[in-house]
């Protein structure tokens, strides 16, 4: 487990995946078919947990400046916020998909978490994946013993 920081806010365009997890897949082909392609351009699953106890999943994709005036009715916005989060880098995800809910079940159980936060997937490449939980407002790092 490690620290990550975000230095500002994420904007991104989102599909809410008809179901969780066969359906996380084709909401990332539909957003990717939607979205003019741009090889920059970073891509997020985030989720969280309802009042009712279902999962609400949204697979994302950052908006860009060259995205200033797109527009399109089938696509929700989300805002990854900026701040400290606690990440689990998970390497060949694709071959090790039964490691992403047990991360995000080791980094729920710290008490730092943001209790109204969410999770959050960055998809580094095709290959890795960094999963994430914000921590709490009242979060403080640790930097090092008080010398007396």
């Amino acid at each position: 487990m490690d620290s990550f920081t975000f230095q500002h806010d994420i904007k991104t365009f989102c599909i809410t995946a008809a179901s969780i997890p066969d359906g996380i897949e084709a909401a990332f082909n539909e957003l990717k078919a939607i979205l003019p392609p741009h090889e920059n351009r970073h891509f997020y699953g985030i989720s969280w947990r309802g009042k009712d106890d279902k999962i609400t999943y949204k697979a994302a994709a950052e908006v860009l400046d060259s995205d200033e005036d797109f527009m399109h009715p089938d696509l929700d916005h989300f805002t990854i916020k900026n701040g400290p989060y606690n990440s689990f880098y998970i390497p060949d995800f694709r071959n090790r998909m039964q490691d992403i809910p047990m991360a995000f079940d080791l980094l729920l159980q710290q008490h730092e978490v943001d209790p109204h936060g969410y999770c959050l997937e960055w998809y580094i490449n095709n290959k890795d994946v960094k999963c994430m939980v914000p921590l709490g407002k009242n979060y403080q790092p640790f930097t090092g013993l008080n010398k007396e």
